[in-house]
């Protein structure tokens, strides 16, 4: 049974879908690291909000752990790095607290430019000050996003019936996309230079810290107001709070900050010109409760199904993978594990073709299984799709990618070309019939076999009787051949001989079969 852990708070029906699944499921909020460091060892899943902090040192403690799951957007608050190199799955649900975030973003945008807060508090201190309070409206102001992804989106789409301009910064989003929904794609410079209002809208990296500073500050409009419900520390509070008071900035609206809760004496806090709320971007019912449904929908996807929904540091496993391309993933895989067994070299340099339309979109995932079934075996910890890009990257591998829609006898065709010092060696490998997997080229040798069982594979003078004394060895020792597959390039020349045998090749019986005048390499696989 799976063993699941909920360290934040979420909606009870995710506790709900993960027991009807038939996990165990232990849902304890407010524990310190230590406590949740001492209780996580077994458990196979973990699911967060943005209190909890995933570290690297959580995550060394974690013996059973498969997939992080967080209940919202940003990930942050968990070391990537740590988990993948682990094999952790890490998932988010980036599409259930869209609409919450978005319209909190407006409401925030509506509060700061009219004022409602202050307004609010000074009416409920027994003042009347209308003229102290007076705002500014929101029509043909140009507000400025700072990433256009879902919620940047939605909340362009609102913008736009407050009639206001709205111009977007975005590196990875196309001119169509944005030309579609009325918004313009412009620089970061241009976004600075031109918007009344700039909304931020971008996950916290080490690119994106403290992207609004004094410098990028003073390089916006006199009077630009500035709005942060994506993730605390893209601003720079305290250049913010000078900016505001020395009236560069006219004011500012900050649902999440660089240290959460931010203290007491925090000068975001006490300025009267930021409007501030405790991180409320995603917290609705209705939000709460999409998230914790899809979390836990996606956990059990991943355990019942193998499939991935929502994978944040895997990215072999982020596109849909249609049906038709599952053989094709274990055949990768196969082939990982035929170079494996079939090299005691180092290896410098891997080569991997896609020959074959059909394969294109999942080359990233099918490169990752072929560097799975490579590296299992020679790495001490657990590979898997996760971690094995990485741990190959690791070692020094370099991995190439080749696409083609070359026309050749088979309709799609995976080669890798392992090399190494001096040398190289080249598998390749199809699916046929109804999904069934075959090898079809080692080295160059045209042959055919199903990779599965044990396997002997011999490069041979190709001259008569070198077969018929193979067969004999294995005749005396009771081994039954189940199967052979014959290639050559040349007549006269060398040969490949691929034989499929029941049972298993012990080391004793394979030096006796490596002493067979004209065998000139043996090897045996298991796969």
């Amino acid at each position: 049974m799976k063993k699941i852990f909920i360290a934040d708070s979420v909606s009870e029906q995710c506790v709900k879908e993960l027991e009807s699944a038939g996990y165990k499921v232990n849902y304890s909020t407010n524990l310190s690291p230590e406590e949740l460091k001492s209780e996580i060892k077994d458990y196979n899943a973990l699911v967060v909000r943005s209190a909890t902090k995933v570290t690297a040192d959580l995550i060394s403690a974690m013996n059973n752990m498969e997939v992080i799951g967080r209940a919202g957007t940003g990930v942050d608050n968990i070391d990537l790095d740590a988990a993948t190199r682990k094999g952790i799955l890490v998932l988010n649900t980036p599409g259930g607290n869209t609409i919450s975030a978005a319209e909190h973003t407006i409401a925030m945008i509506l509060s700061m430019c009219r004022n409602i807060p202050q307004a609010n508090k000074s009416l409920s201190d027994g003042k009347w000050e209308r003229k102290k309070f007076k705002g500014t409206e929101l029509k043909e102001k140009t507000l400025g996003l700072v990433g256009f992804g879902r919620i940047g989106r939605e909340v362009a789409k609102r913008a736009l019936s407050f009639d206001m301009n709205v111009i977007a910064f975005d590196p990875i989003v196309s001119e169509d996309v944005a030309e579609k929904l009325n918004v313009k794609l412009v620089s970061l410079d241009d976004i600075f230079s031109q918007s009344d209002i700039i909304s931020l809208h971008i996950p916290l990296t080490d690119a994106t810290k403290n992207l609004i500073n004094k410098e990028t500050i003073y390089k916006c409009k006199k009077g630009v107001r500035i709005v942060n419900c994506a993730r605390g520390g893209l601003i720079d509070e305290d250049a913010l709070v000078k900016a505001i008071d020395e009236g560069q900035v006219s004011s500012a609206a900050i649902d999440v900050f660089k240290d959460e809760p931010p203290p007491e004496e925090s000068p975001v806090l006490s300025n009267e010109k930021i409007v501030c709320t405790p991180h409320l971007g995603a917290s609705t019912s209705e939000a709460q409760e999409k998230v914790a449904i899809q979390i836990a929908r996606q956990i059990i996807d991943y355990f019942e199904n193998n499939k991935i929904q929502g994978a944040v540091n895997a990215p072999a496993a982020k596109t849909e993978v249609p049906e038709k391309i599952f053989p094709f993933i274990k055949l990768s895989e196969v082939i990982g594990k035929l170079h494996s067994q079939l090299l005691s070299e180092r290896i410098k340099e891997i080569e991997i073709k896609f020959l074959g339309e059909e394969l294109h979109e999942a080359a990233d995932l099918l490169t990752a299984s072929l560097l799975k079934g490579l590296l299992t075996g020679r790495k001490e910890q657990s590979v898997n799709l996760i971690n094995a890009p990485v741990l190959a990257k690791d070692d020094g591998i370099i991995v190439n990618q080749i696409k083609s829609e070359e026309s050749r006898a088979y309709l799609n065709l995976i080669s890798a070309e392992i090399k190494f010092a001096g040398s190289g060696r080249v598998i390749e490998g199809t699916v046929v019939g109804k999904n069934e997997l075959r090898i079809v080229n080692i080295d160059g040798f045209q042959v055919e076999f199903n990779p599965e069982g044990s396997i002997v594979i011999y490069y041979n003078i190709d001259k008569p009787g070198v077969l018929a004394n193979f067969s004999k060895v294995l005749a005396d020792s009771k081994v039954n051949i189940a199967g052979v597959s014959l290639g050559r390039i040349e007549e006269r020349n060398e040969a490949l001989t691929v034989v499929k045998v029941d049972g298993q090749i012990n080391k004793n019986l394979l030096k006796h079969l490596q002493t067979i005048e004209g065998i000139n390499y043996i090897y045996s696989v298991d796969i």
